[in-house]
């Protein structure tokens, strides 16, 4: 199920889509300020966030900045600014679509369906990447081994994807860390070895001698199928 977080301080903005997207079968998480909002990004791991510019204690393209410098995630702006330098800005900040108020319900869902689309692997087979021991369902977020569902925490599970959508690159600590448990992160990597550890265990035919999860000493780590 698709995660959205909706970062607005207009109380009845957010009550409306929250409403709208849950009828339509969306997560939602909100929050109210640029720093609830790279809180609850960190800690939620949204799909696709949905950001006022116009935000009490800081500017939102300065949190769309913070985003990019740990986050993928698809950001969809909503916004009073109508000027098109400050579209150009949020855009060239890293926002991926911009939509001013007020607004469609329907256009926003739209645009917002499209920002995911986007996020996803263009390729088919991409999706599911198979490996001799596990299969890994990118779209669905779902890990299959022997014919069974693999039962992962959103934190397994996140660092799993990011290696996964890393296709074999290497994968620095520093930048696991951030992507996994957000941008204050970046020395702890006994987090990444305790998690690596629990992944093994649960995935590899034999996880002290791992196939696919492979530490690359002092660097970081890296996904062979």
């Amino acid at each position: 199920m698709t995660r959205v977080l909706v970062v607005d301080d207009d109380p009845a903005i957010v009550r409306a889509l929250v409403i709208s997207l849950r009828a339509r079968q969306y997560e939602v998480d909100s929050a109210e300020d640029g720093a609830g909002a790279l809180r609850a990004a960190a800690a939620r791991h949204p799909d696709v966030v949905v950001l006022d510019l116009g935000l009490p204690d800081t500017d939102g393209v300065d949190v769309i900045r913070r985003l990019r410098e740990w986050s993928r995630v698809p950001i969809l702006v909503l916004s009073a600014r109508h000027a098109s330098g400050e579209k150009v800005q949020a855009l060239d900040a890293g926002a991926d679509d911009y939509v001013t108020k007020p607004f469609g319900m329907d256009e926003l869902l739209a645009r917002l369906r499209a920002a995911v689309r986007r996020a996803e692997p263009a390729d088919g087979g991409d999706v599911v990447v198979e490996t001799e021991a596990f299969t890994v369902d990118l779209a669905t977020k779902k890990v299959h081994r022997d014919g069974r569902d693999v039962r992962l925490t959103p934190t397994e599970w996140h660092l799993l994807e990011a290696l996964v959508r890393a296709g074999g690159r290497l994968v620095g600590q520093k930048q696991l860390l951030r992507e996994v448990w957000g941008p204050s992160y970046g020395t702890e990597t006994n987090y990444l070895r305790v998690y690596m550890a629990q992944l093994r265990r649960k995935l590899e035919a034999d996880p002290s001698r791992p196939r696919h999860l492979i530490t690359e000493p002092g660097m970081g780590y890296r996904f062979e199928k």
